[in-house]
């Protein structure tokens, strides 16, 4: 494999969220940079053949350690052969991150309205780690005058991954709001939380926390269905495509529950 194009990362440990989730953390096996809200490609060589995908960030550029948010496919190419992957395992990782998913620095606008369904939140833990580091450290840029606003929905509690995480930062950072939601509460009788699919909750939550399209840039990101929806809904509420970006995650196994 040429060195020109590939690191030579490996697997330090994979940690299950759900039957279906898992957390993979990665030695990228060289010097690796990219921006909150890229994506990484990875790779295995089965039988002399490549098999590559990418996959949004979770972990934040200030982290040496790449993390990552997985949905094991069952008849994915990729994903079922991270997950029978062991600790040490070799990877194959592009020397660069690409993406545009980066949080909105440009347009003036300082609300940030995050939308994600299951490992769609990936994107955005990215973000906070980075901004929380910077407001923790102090004397940086950001966040400054920039606010947070996140909603995630998934099927059932245990499928959120990095909730008490964003809660806690959430409790800590007045510049930042975490909601999570589940679509089916019914099947998670101790969920007390919000109820509700993500493009159900735009609207009240727009409200609630006084968001408007001349001052806020929308993200969506994870199951297609949601980014259409949820794009519709802020076209109609007011917000001009170039305050809306979107990243779709393609996932075929779940395309009945995912959100």
């Amino acid at each position: 494999m040429t060195s020109e194009k590939f690191l030579p990362a490996k697997i330090l440990d994979r940690r299950a969220v759900a039957d279906d989730l898992f957390l993979l953390h990665v030695d990228p096996g060289g010097p690796f940079s990219y921006l909150a809200g890229q994506y990484a490609t990875l790779g295995v060589k089965v039988e002399g053949e490549r098999i590559e995908r990418a996959y949004s960030l979770c972990s934040s550029p200030y982290e040496n350690v790449l993390e990552f948010f997985v949905e094991r496919v069952p008849n994915g190419e990729l994903t079922p052969l991270l997950y029978a992957m062991d600790k040490g395992a070799p990877l194959l990782l592009r020397r660069f991150a690409k993406g545009r998913f980066t949080l909105d620095l440009r347009s003036g606008r300082k609300n940030h309205l995050l939308l994600a369904t299951v490992t769609g939140i990936a994107p955005y833990v990215s973000y906070i780690r980075t901004v929380r580091a910077d407001w923790k450290k102090g004397g940086t840029p950001m966040p400054g005058e920039h606010r947070l606003f996140c909603i995630q929905g998934v099927s059932r509690s245990w499928e959120f991954g990095y909730r008490d995480e964003l809660e806690k930062y959430a409790a800590e950072a007045p510049w930042l709001k975490y909601v999570p939601a589940l679509s089916r509460p019914w099947e998670d009788s101790e969920w007390h939380g919000e109820r509700g699919r993500v493009d159900d909750l735009i609207r009240k939550y727009i409200h609630l926390w006084g968001l408007t399209p001349e001052d806020t840039s929308a993200y969506l990101c994870g199951h297609p269905g949601m980014v259409e929806s949820g794009r519709g809904i802020l076209l109609r509420a007011g917000w001009s495509k170039q305050a809306i970006q979107d990243e779709v995650y393609f996932q075929p196994a779940k395309e009945a529950s995912a959100l």
